[in-house]
């Protein structure tokens, strides 16, 4: 009898299956990037969107640490504990809300106090997604996912014009599971609400109870692109080497989940920083400022100078200006502002800067090709121009500067030197939308209204937001 059962545990215990991976720990950090003091305005969906995710996430039995407008400092400290509190096998699961950045064929995630002015910017004080999935992959863990919702216009792009839009395809250890908000090297705006389309569908398939994690992003995906009339597809890719669900084994539908009452209305705002606080529980979230004197400037081709004292309140304007005044030959800071002038519409303030920053290096290429973008916008054309054309002769097939000249030529009529300029810097990168688009209004100028088209629906394809970017440099 003894022996007889014996053999049977043993052979229960032969069949059994392997404990599946929702037995492991399971942790998460979750972060949500609204406010870059770079950006015009916070954005809306970062902050909301965390905590939706991370409501969902401890439901889920995550044990889930959340971050909010968190600094580089804050963010590896985030990283840091995340990485002490893996044991092997674990799952780890890593979200994040915000600006993200392609340098190098690397996506970056970017703290709210980077200060990026030009591509080695990126990697000092980015966080590099695959560095990160490879040291929690060294960790032990068994299944690793993130999910990255930062295929946004960013605020930095125009300090440094050869980088690529969008975020890359990541090289990740076996085991990983990485879903972006949208395609490769693609751009989306924000739907202008409280949440983002990605996480309203993402929430609705993590709560179907045993999907395999592939399928709930697989049908994420689909659910995006038929909402978005398929502006928006979300990048996935999979070395999963075990199954994962994020409710799993219920054999049923998970009971539902109670939601607490919605709150009273809340009382007249009172005078001062304490109207409109968000939901208790969740740090106190500043009102946003009142628009700048900025951002009712008349069109641009009527601008004028404008005294400093507009912007006074920028901190990084107020940091730079700072420096200047201990040092007014620090050409390093006079390039820097006036990248933020510019970036901010005050285009006669930037040149002043650009013109002060080239007096100090009269080779500075970048400077060159920056004052010809500015004075484009304003109208400069003849001024522009030898500004571009120095560029490239100090640096020939210079991509951003023939992206500048394309525009230079494109304002000025002169259609088929904005052609060859653009078709110039497409051959160097065929993903850079601002040449294509321009391309494409350059064509329809020109007559070939059918390839000009072809063109300008693939640049919107790529960027939601090239046609206003165009308007604002007075194309049309």
């Amino acid at each position: 009898m003894r022996l007889r059962l014996a053999l049977l545990v043993t052979l229960i215990l032969s069949v059994a299956p392997v404990v599946p991976s929702f037995a492991a720990e399971r942790i998460a950090l979750v972060i949500g990037n609204a406010k870059y003091p770079d950006a015009e305005t916070s954005l809306k969906e970062p902050i909301n969107d965390a905590h939706d995710i991370a409501d969902e996430l401890k439901r889920d039995g995550f044990n889930v640490e959340v971050g909010e407008n968190l600094t580089g400092d804050a963010m590896r400290k985030a990283f840091d504990r995340l990485y002490g509190r893996i044991k092997p096998g674990s799952v780890v699961l890593v979200f994040f809300s915000g600006y993200g950045v392609q340098s190098t064929r690397q996506s970056y995630m970017i703290p709210i106090d980077a200060q990026i002015w030009t591509e080695s910017d990126v990697r000092r004080d980015g966080f590099s997604l695959e560095s990160i999935l490879g040291e929690i992959n060294s960790r032990g863990a068994g299944v690793k996912i993130a999910l990255i919702d930062a295929s946004r216009r960013n605020p930095f792009e125009r300090r440094f014009r050869s980088f690529s839009a969008g975020l890359a395809p990541v090289i990740a250890p076996n085991g990983t599971l990485v879903m972006y908000s949208a395609a490769l090297s693609s751009v989306i705006s924000d739907n202008g609400g409280d949440h983002s389309l990605f996480v309203q569908e993402l929430l609705k398939e993590i709560r179907v109870p045993d999907l395999m994690a592939e399928e709930t992003l697989n049908k994420t995906r689909v659910g995006v692109t038929r909402a978005s009339r398929s502006e928006q597809v979300p990048w996935i890719s999979s070395s999963l080497a075990e199954d994962f669900s994020f409710i799993p084994g219920t054999g049923g539908p998970r009971p539902p989940v109670v939601q607490p009452p919605p709150p009273p209305p809340p009382p007249p705002p009172a005078p001062g920083p304490v109207a409109g606080l968000p939901d208790p529980g969740f740090p106190p979230i500043p009102p946003p400022k009142p628009p700048s004197p900025i951002e009712i400037l008349p069109p641009i081709e009527k601008q004028t100078d404008r005294n400093d004292g507009s912007l006074a309140d920028d901190p990084t304007i107020k940091s730079l200006t700072a420096k200047l005044a201990a040092n007014p030959d620090d050409q390093s800071a006079l390039y820097r502002r006036g990248q933020v002038y510019a970036s901010k519409g005050a285009y006669s303030l930037a040149i002043r800067d650009f013109d002060d920053s080239i007096r100090l290096n009269p080779k500075d290429v970048e400077a060159y090709n920056n004052r010809c973008w500015a004075r484009t916008v304003v109208g400069d054309l003849q001024a522009a121009l030898k500004d571009c054309n120095e560029a490239l002769r100090l640096r020939p097939n210079f991509v951003d500067a023939l992206d500048s000249r394309g525009l230079v030529n494109l304002k000025s009529g002169q259609t088929k030197n904005a052609i060859a300029d653009f078709d110039a810097a497409l051959r160097i990168n065929p993903r850079l939308t601002s040449s294509l688009y321009g391309r494409g209004i350059a064509k329809q100028r020109n007559g070939s209204i059918s390839e000009g088209e072809l063109d300008i629906s693939n640049a919107k394809a790529m960027d939601p937001n090239i046609v206003k970017e165009f308007s604002s440099y007075g194309v049309n």
